[in-house]
């Protein structure tokens, strides 16, 4: 490993709907992958659905539960089920979804608990859609795009509709979208961290339907990160490594419709199951390792490679079941 490179251990979690880990000592402990203890990591990061319904002692709950997580950073974003987190949809359906707990305060409240002195003193900082940069005490630095937002699904928070782009510029849409980006992804991000996954990469449904983002999955081509981490879509949960077209950067902005996008997008793009020693990593009951560092199993190319992982905890019926995932990056350092 180059010098200029620090080896970084990166622990990704998503959708635990206020579950609290499984006991080591619970004697159906080896039926579930969320458990005690956790693994430590220098990174850890949550992609959303922290709650089922966004209320505060719900946070107050999960901000315990990630307090016990070892781990240099913790970045966290919301996603659709954090309805309190979402203040224009808190407006117009707060209170069918709080029932008797509604108070108009609890979008604010809210955000003061994951910026307050719980979250900071359990090492969290919490996220909203946009970019930032981080440098740890290894000297290891990087990037990350954070976004909660997902294509609008049975009316919960953070939506969009499916015809609109918000991880592109204007000049960057498909020639049938809707561009309302406000914070697109930039070029030479290292993470990208969103709540939904994008088109075709761990986005079906129960029925073999995928769901997942058009928009995102032309971002990320245009893109190419080291990583894209997501959740989401539970019974999706999985592992895999892209190796992008010698040509993605022109593909990735190519004037085409949505429809031709969706045929074509990903037809050169090379897609393998992540090396995780497991045929289906929703099986492993134990955290999943992928070492993409060098000299590892799947060491990654800057720009070429990126590895695309769905790590929703629950599953269909809500059981912690599916285990984190720790993955290993090379970064580089800051001089």
């Amino acid at each position: 490993m180059s010098s200029s490179l620090k080896k970084t251990r990166f622990m990704i979690i998503s959708d635990t709907h206020t579950k609290d880990p499984i006991s080591a000592n619970d004697p159906n402990a080896g039926q579930y992958g969320f458990k005690e203890p956790f693994p430590e990591a220098d990174v850890l990061l949550h992609c959303g659905d922290l709650t089922m319904f966004g209320l505060l002692d719900e946070f107050d709950k999960v901000i315990s539960m990630l307090s016990k997580i070892k781990a240099e950073l913790k970045l966290v974003i919301a996603g659709n089920h954090d309805c309190s987190l979402d203040r224009q949809y808190f407006r117009r359906m707060g209170e069918d979804q709080h029932g008797d707990a509604y108070n108009e305060e609890t979008p604010q409240r809210a955000i003061d608990m994951w910026k307050g002195k719980l979250a900071k003193e359990a090492g969290i900082t919490y996220l909203e859609e946009g970019t930032y940069e981080f440098t740890l005490k290894s000297g290891a630095t990087f990037s990350i795009y954070a976004s909660p937002y997902q294509p609008e699904f049975c009316d919960w928070a953070f939506p969009y509709e499916k015809y609109e782009d918000r991880f592109n510029t204007p000049e960057q849409s498909l020639t049938d979208a809707t561009n309302i980006s406000q914070n697109p992804i930039q070029n030479h991000i290292d993470v990208v961290m969103t709540h939904g996954p994008a088109y075709k990469c761990h986005d079906k449904t129960f029925d073999g339907l995928p769901v997942g983002c058009p928009h995102l999955l032309r971002a990320l081509m245009r893109t190419r990160p080291l990583l894209h981490c997501c959740g989401h879509i539970h019974e999706a949960h999985g592992a895999s490594r892209i190796t992008w077209p010698e040509d993605a950067s022109e593909r990735a902005v190519d004037r085409m419709s949505m429809s031709q996008w969706r045929d074509t997008g990903l037809r050169r793009a090379e897609i393998v199951k992540a090396n995780t020693g497991h045929v289906d990593d929703r099986k492993a009951r134990q955290p999943v390792f992928i070492d993409c560092s060098q000299p590892g199993s799947e060491p990654l190319r800057r720009e070429k490679d990126t590895l695309m992982v769905n790590a929703a905890i629950v599953d269909l019926y809500y059981r912690p079941i599916y285990a984190p995932y720790l993955v290993d990056l090379e970064l580089q350092a800051k001089p």
